[in-house]
């Protein structure tokens, strides 16, 4: 029974849709009437009601907003579907795309992939849709890497003899527009543009076993991966030769900072005159606001930052420091004083509570 507000397809004797909850009921196709559910004659001309008669009206519900987003898109194939569907049983080789779909979609949920079709004995996932993360590119590789080597031993476990299962895996990251595709009960949320193609394309030149990934993904991965350069390759329907890597295997890291894009750990330019007025040895004027240049290493995630200026004038800083009691900060206190006479600055004395002579 079709349901005439969304068109899903409903069981007989449902007497509301499974998918939107609007009441079910079949027009005549003779007079019109709009009859009950379960209903078998026509209350309006006797006539016996079919179920073909009831036809899907225009979907109610508004689509979802489409949405402009940096994804990565994987393409993974089954490697010789064409030849094992020539002579497997097709019941045989349904178990074995079954086997195969099921141990790539746990790999993929790992991952927080988002499987967005099942093409026959392919698969389209997307990694930043709905979900986004900062690292979905290295969860795409790392991803592809795990379905093969699970699809690997998916094959091993088959008997001496058996079908030995493989699959080639494409990885693409662009611009996409994601939105809602298709009509009546035929609608799903599809990346539309060139990143999809791109990746489809880069899928079919990668050998049984392995990952490829184009140079945009490369470069948000490098750092993370170890990757074989292939060249320059003219995809179909891809204007200008795309720059193709082979996924040798992730590195070996120490740290989260040796795992992050190239871009991102490269150093900062410019300031130069800024930075050297911080770090030059203090002027020592001999006037009592001279000012002290103390440099801190500030230990972050497992490493340390480039060292933080704290500029400490004079009599403002004495005054500061005066204002706590502690027996900690006065040590520290005496120490200073100690150096400055050493080096031949004015020596404060204090006096009371926080004043000088």
């Amino acid at each position: 029974m079709t349901c005439p507000g969304c068109g899903a397809e409903n069981r007989e004797g449902r007497r509301f849709c499974s998918k939107c909850g609007a009441a079910l009921s079949r027009a005549c196709s003779g007079c019109g009437f709009i009859n009950d559910p379960g209903d078998e004659f026509c209350g309006g001309c006797g006539q016996r009601v079919s179920v073909a008669t009831a036809e899907p009206a225009q979907h109610k519900g508004a689509p979802r907003d489409a949405e402009r987003r940096q994804l990565t898109v994987m393409f993974c194939d089954l490697v010789g579907s064409t030849a094992l569907a020539g002579r497997l049983d097709p019941e045989e080789l349904r178990e074995h795309v079954r086997a195969y779909q099921g141990v790539s979609a746990e790999v993929i949920a790992r991952f927080e992939g988002h499987i967005a079709q099942y093409l026959g004995d392919g698969l389209l996932v997307y990694f930043g849709y709905p979900s986004a993360h900062e690292d979905d590119a290295q969860r795409a590789v790392s991803a592809g890497l795990a379905v093969v080597d699970a699809v690997v031993a998916l094959s091993a476990r088959q008997p001496p003899g058996g079908v030995a299962l493989a699959v080639r895996v494409g990885i693409h990251t662009g611009l996409v527009v994601v939105g809602e595709v298709g009509s009546g009960s035929r609608r799903e949320q599809l990346a539309l543009g060139e990143t999809p193609n791109v990746a489809a394309r880069i899928e079919a030149l990668a050998e049984p076993g392995t990952v490829v990934v184009s140079a945009a993904t490369h470069r948000l991965v490098e750092q993370r991966f170890s990757c074989r350069d292939l060249g320059a390759h003219t995809l179909r329907g891809v204007a200008g030769p795309q720059s193709v890597y082979h996924v040798l295997g992730e590195r070996i890291t120490t740290g989260r900072r040796d795992s992050l894009p190239a871009a991102w750990t490269t150093p900062l330019v410019g300031r130069e005159r800024e930075v050297a007025l911080v770090l030059e040895p203090p002027r020592r004027s001999g006037g009592s606001g001279t000012g002290r240049v103390d440099r801190l290493w500030v230990p972050s995630v497992g490493r340390a930052l480039h060292h933080r200026p704290r500029i400490d004038t004079g009599r403002v800083g004495e005054r500061r420091r005066g204002a706590h009691r502690d027996a900690s900060r006065a040590r520290r206190m005496a120490s200073h004083r100690s150096r400055d006479h050493d080096s031949g600055l004015p020596r404060l004395h204090r006096r009371g509570r926080g004043r000088s002579r």
